[in-house]
């Protein structure tokens, strides 16, 4: 039986470990052809190693950085050059810098700025050409529970700020590319747990959290993200755009 995403190409931004990894393989065990990219070098190649020995395709650039235009469009153009096509774009890829806001230097905030929400400018101005090209698609945008709802989180404002931005620009895409048959949605994670960074269930206000406001009582893992990516990035969406999924274990929903 053909896998939900048989024969359609799928770029992932930040792929070397976390829900970017998990995407990676869970999408080529769907029948997508993976592109990635990723700054870490050695996790990256890593997750190449691992869709590869479990049957799958794909291919990467690493280092790479997504704040740069440059390497943005070197990115598509392997995509283009590997497989001609490019049908799913899922903006993965993010790096927040946490401070307060009276606290907060001018750099850790343009590094915020550029790191969470203008590498999607950069990554869509680089893909749109090629996924016009390919007859459409679909992009999936990572934002983030801060964007939508203050946050028992120190020092979240720059992230809040542009996590907000994210829902903001995925549906003004869903506007402007819907001529080109091209999807725009987000997914709205909560707490969600990285296998490659062990510790987060044991820190004590985490456990206190998920007792007393996640109602379904434990951490997300990155398969709950990745379960929504693949349904956005399938054609079991195709009469979606313009829409948001909280994906949180029910800690926005009171």
């Amino acid at each position: 039986m053909a896998g939900r995403l048989e024969n359609k190409v799928a770029l992932i931004t930040g792929t070397a470990q976390g829900m970017g990894r998990v995407a990676a393989l869970r999408f080529a065990k769907e029948g997508a052809k993976i592109v990635g990219c990723d700054l870490n070098v050695e996790g990256n190649r890593e997750t190449v190693r691992r869709v590869r020995n479990n049957g799958g395709k794909m291919v990467s650039i690493e280092p790479l950085d997504l704040t740069n235009p440059d390497d943005t469009t070197r990115l598509v153009a392997l995509t283009e050059e590997t497989h001609g096509q490019l049908d799913i774009l899922y903006n993965n890829a993010s790096a927040p810098r946490f401070a307060m806001l009276t606290e907060m230097s001018r750099e850790d905030w343009q590094f915020t700025l550029d790191n969470e929400l203008s590498l999607i400018f950069f990554m869509v101005k680089a893909a749109i050409p090629l996924m016009i090209k390919s007859g459409g698609g679909s992009i999936i945008n990572i934002s983030a529970i801060a964007g939508i709802a203050g946050q028992p989180v120190i020092g979240a404002f720059a992230h809040a700020a542009t996590k907000a931005g994210v829902l903001g620009v995925s549906r003004s895409m869903a506007y402007e590319l819907a001529p080109y048959h091209i999807r725009s949605n987000a997914i709205i994670p909560g707490m969600i747990s990285n296998p490659d960074k062990k510790g987060l269930e044991e820190i004590p206000e985490v456990q206190e959290l998920v007792s007393s406001k996640i109602l379904l009582r434990r951490i997300g893992q990155p398969e709950d993200v990745v379960n929504a990516a693949l349904f956005f990035a399938s054609d079991e969406s195709s009469y979606i755009t313009g829409a948001s999924l909280v994906v949180d274990g029910g800690w926005t929903a009171w």
